[in-house]
């Protein structure tokens, strides 16, 4: 593996940490869920994007996690079908629950612990193949 492409890679997933610790610190104290939800898809984020690197891709500068996880399919089958309902699910926190107008959140605390569970499952694949 390409000890560059790692260690950007890691840069990444340094960062999607910071987003997943600070999602889980905001549920054990009650934090507002849309911020909850915005800091678990940034987390999926910057792991996904993280990945493409470390398999020798550039990301692309977007959001949406079905677009990412199309692009990580193409090496990787298993990890698109594992992770493509929390990626759909994640994406539609960024685009709408993150600004107004629009309808509030309908998740609640027991919903975002379940997509923290997910996405850690989806950063710990990812890890493992480091």
């Amino acid at each position: 593996m390409d000890k560059a492409l790692k260690k950007q890679a890691k840069e990444w997933f340094e960062k999607g940490d910071h987003d997943f610790e600070t999602a889980q610190l905001l549920l054990a104290e009650k934090g507002y869920i849309d911020v909850i939800s915005y800091h678990i898809q940034q987390a999926i984020e910057k792991y996904v994007k993280g990945y493409l690197v470390l398999n020798g891709h550039t990301p692309p500068r977007i959001h949406d996690l079905d677009s990412l996880l199309n692009l990580v399919a193409k090496f990787d089958k298993n990890f698109y079908d594992e992770f493509i309902e929390l990626c759909e699910k994640a994406t539609k926190y960024y685009f709408e629950d993150r600004y107004p107008p629009g309808t509030p959140t309908r998740q609640n605390y027991a919903d975002m612990e379940e997509d923290l569970k997910k996405a850690n499952e989806l950063i710990q694949a990812i890890k493992n193949k480091l």
